[in-house]
């Protein structure tokens, strides 16, 4: 099974980091007010990056230290192109 960490731009401009096994299910999630408290009054929010992790503790290992970047440290994982998703296949 593959664990992805993500990164998804709020329609405030703020950036919410996550965990999930279906990046497609978890962004529909959020998008429907179901998926976190901090995105649900932030809606819509649009992926803007992705990684690809092979066991669950590695991927919660990477979204904490994603989570404790300043604004400045997650933004340099965004690609320049907001219509474009950043992704880290390593």
């Amino acid at each position: 099974m593959v664990h992805y960490v993500y990164v998804v731009e709020c329609s405030d401009g703020s950036l919410y980091t996550g965990y999930t096994t279906d990046v497609g299910r978890r962004i529909d999630d959020h998008n429907a007010g179901d998926g976190a408290k901090y995105t649900a009054g932030r809606r819509p929010v649009a992926l803007r990056y992705v990684e690809y992790h092979d066991s669950r503790s590695a991927a919660q290992r990477r979204e904490y230290r994603i989570k404790n970047r300043s604004r400045e440290g997650k933004e340099r994982l965004l690609p320049d192109d907001p219509d474009r998703v950043g992704v880290d296949l390593s």
